[in-house]
């Protein structure tokens, strides 16, 4: 959750916290922790009823409609029935999709191999050409 924050962030949203909440933040922090608690305690009876209701284990994960349908609802005779239509176009573009991986494969090498043929046996790179801007060029 907060895997995209930095250290900095983090101490400015407790430096805010701090300022806002003052003496009662450890309780805030109490009150916040206990509702997530409970969530998740009624997220666990949640899927165990449901459980009981289907007569089969479920998961959390199994939870999503998709998930659920695929592995409930659907025979394994039902999803093959369903996938295949879409199997050859899918085997299709994948084929393409690694012609033309190998392709750039290919012509990285032929890059590479002709930007080594022209640098000095000293070892030191060409100076590069100086860039251009777009005043240049009018």
């Amino acid at each position: 959750m907060l895997d995209n924050l930095n250290w900095w962030e983090i101490g400015a949203l407790l430096l805010l916290a701090l300022l806002i909440f003052g003496d009662r933040l450890p309780n805030v922090i109490n009150d916040g922790l206990r509702m997530v608690r409970n969530l998740r305690t009624m997220a666990q009876n949640a899927t165990g009823d449901l459980s009981r209701e289907l007569g089969t284990d479920i998961q959390l994960e199994d939870l999503h409609p998709k998930a659920f349908i695929r592995k409930h609802l659907l025979s394994e005779e039902d999803e093959a029935a369903i996938r295949k239509p879409l199997q050859g176009v899918y085997d299709n573009l994948r084929a393409d999709v690694t012609g033309v991986h190998d392709e750039l494969k290919d012509v990285a090498k032929a890059v590479d191999v002709r930007s080594d043929a022209g640098r000095p046996a000293t070892g030191n790179a060409p100076a590069p050409a100086p860039r251009r801007s777009y005043d240049d060029a009018t």
